[in-house]
């Protein structure tokens, strides 16, 4: 690795707007827009993916190679990349940070505690929860109805055991009881907010207006009614700041902010979207899974502050393709050959290309090339791509590094040069609710049918009375199918998708429905990562793939 200061010099940071953390993390001090704000925006690339198998099909590796490539043909590159959780980290997902050749680093610090901006999103929550209970405790000026409490708690660790408790037991000194429950880290509005806030100025007002309960009579509580909101902010100062880090071939890479996609809107931070877009001519980010969930989110949540991808990447694997096609995984992921089940699974593949060309936006497919992947069934998925007329490229990131991408990067350029992105969102803000989010359902997931529980109408009532029905939709669905059952691979039609409530995150600013069987705090698997990581003698951290 080379020193950070050295990195921040490749897209011009200067020496006195970056704050080291160590010799090769730096955060950037976001007076650095007084500098650079006025000038032209770069191009944004924004890398997605069809709905993924367990494992990810590599779209942070891509991201980062495709970075890399650029670099190597000569382009002023930098990119974006959020901040992994450590409950998939430990979980079901292993390390975010790219891998092979084409990772972030310094991979393990990224991975675990990195600069601290996960734990300080935990603690600024967790500080409001517990103003919220010492707020009742002391005698509840507000006459919140312990039922219509709807701050969770949360802990950045996969536990599903914390979904649903009980808080206050043991008597009248420890608190007044009432049920609770713990969301992730990622999933916490306040880790939307640091997303999407752009000043100190901004993140405040955000925070002031987080709905914490509501009185016996409807009324919202909110953080500024708890003054609690000067506290947060000092406890979130530094994690506003993008970390600044590089890859394995010194390309400069902002890792900040991680709000899961499926549960959250699923990119990283505003701020360092801008600023990538202002200090380099080509900017990279990826949007979180699918271009169901990540993708959308991107476009029509965090395209409404004022940017607009000039190209999307859509990654697949013919893992994922086979596996959408009916194949068992584990025979998909040992390269197990079938045309049949391939053919199949471009189905699902199709639906994601309709998505993208839905916003108007020119599209380069990729296939991120696995060691048993073979030229035959690669050479279906070229074919399908020249049928629709669209650029396809091979990309060997992991195993070769920008080297490996040189043939998607010159797709990219390729096609920044010659179409033009005509960019528009989905839906209108002054549409109702139940319009934008049947319009998602039925036009980006195919469904038939939108049905809605008793709780969700409620809650559409209370939208609706607060006169919060304008804020866009950031819907909460598994990222496994198009549909909200993650049984249902390839291309499914005209199911069901049903709105069991619709949560309310007035500082983040949106509505956050959630569908099916999804929730905010995800379950260990059977063999979760964490049985592998270990210490060596050296002090050297194993076993984060």
């Amino acid at each position: 690795m080379l020193r950070i200061q050295e990195i921040a010099t490749k897209i011009g940071i200067r020496q006195k707007e970056l704050i080291p953390y160590g010799k090769y993390k730096a955060k950037v001090d976001i007076d650095i827009f007084n500098r650079v704000g006025k000038r032209e925006d770069g191009k944004l690339i924004l890398v997605t993916t069809i709905n993924p198998t367990f494992e990810g099909e590599g779209k942070t590796t891509i991201t980062i190679g495709l970075a890399q490539a650029l670099a190597k043909l000569g382009k002023k590159v930098c990119l974006a990349i959020r901040e992994p959780s450590i409950g998939p980290v430990m979980g079901i997902k292993g390390g975010g940070t790219g891998g092979g050749r084409s990772q972030v680093m310094p991979a393990e610090d990224i991975n675990l505690h990195f600069t601290g901006d996960m734990h300080a999103v935990s603690i600024a929550h967790n500080l409001l929860s517990a103003l919220l209970d010492n707020h009742i405790f002391h005698g509840d000026a507000f006459h919140i109805d312990p039922r219509y409490i709807v701050w969770p708690r949360v802990i950045d660790m996969s536990d599903r055991n914390l979904r649903n408790v009980v808080v206050g037991l043991g008597g009248p000194k420890d608190g007044v009881p009432h049920q609770d429950r713990f969301s992730i880290t990622a999933a916490s509005e306040i880790m939307a907010i640091l997303c999407l806030s752009q000043s100190m100025k901004e993140l405040k007002e955000r925070l002031s207006k987080i709905i914490v309960a509501y009185s016996y009579d409807e009324k919202p509580i909110t953080a500024s009614q708890l003054n609690a909101v000067g506290a947060m902010a000092a406890l979130l100062k530094d994690a506003i700041k993008p970390n600044l880090v590089q890859t394995t071939e010194h390309v400069p890479a902002f890792v900040h902010g991680g709000p899961f996609a499926n549960i959250a809107h699923g990119t990283s931070s505003l701020i360092a979207t801008k600023l990538g877009l202002k200090l380099a001519d080509y900017f990279v980010t990826e949007a979180g899974f699918g271009t169901d969930l990540g993708a959308e989110k991107f476009f029509n949540i965090v395209c409404r502050y004022g940017i607009k991808p000039s190209v999307v990447v859509l990654v697949v694997s013919l893992k994922a393709l086979k596996w959408h096609g009916g194949m068992d995984l584990e025979d998909a992921k040992k390269g197990k050959k079938s045309l049949k089940a391939l053919k199949k699974g471009l189905k699902n593949l199709e639906k994601h290309i309709e998505n993208i060309q839905l916003f108007g936006l020119p599209l380069v497919i990729t296939l991120n090339k696995f060691p048993n992947d073979g030229d035959e069934e690669i050479e279906v998925v070229e074919k399908f791509a020249e049928k629709l007329g669209l650029p396809f490229a091979v990309a060997e990131v992991y195993s070769r590094g920008g080297e490996g991408g040189i043939e998607l990067a010159g797709k990219i350029v390729d096609t920044l040069y010659n179409q033009k992105p005509k960019f528009r969102f989905l839906y209108e803000l002054d549409m109702s609710v139940k319009e934008k989010i049947e319009t998602i359902a039925r036009k980006i997931y195919g469904a038939g049918k939108i049905v809605y529980s008793l709780t969700a109408e409620d809650d559409l009532r209370i939208i609706n009375k607060l006169e919060l029905h304008t804020l866009p939709i950031c819907m909460a669905k598994t990222p496994y199918s198009l549909s909200d059952d993650s049984s249902l691979r390839g291309k499914p039609e005209g199911f069901k998708i049903t709105i069991k409530e619709i949560r309310i995150s007035a500082g983040a600013g949106f509505l956050v429905p959630i569908t099916g069987k999804i929730t905010t705090m995800p379950g260990l698997p059977a063999k979760p990562a964490a049985e592998k990581i270990d210490v060596d003698e050296k002090g050297r951290i194993i076993g984060i793939e």
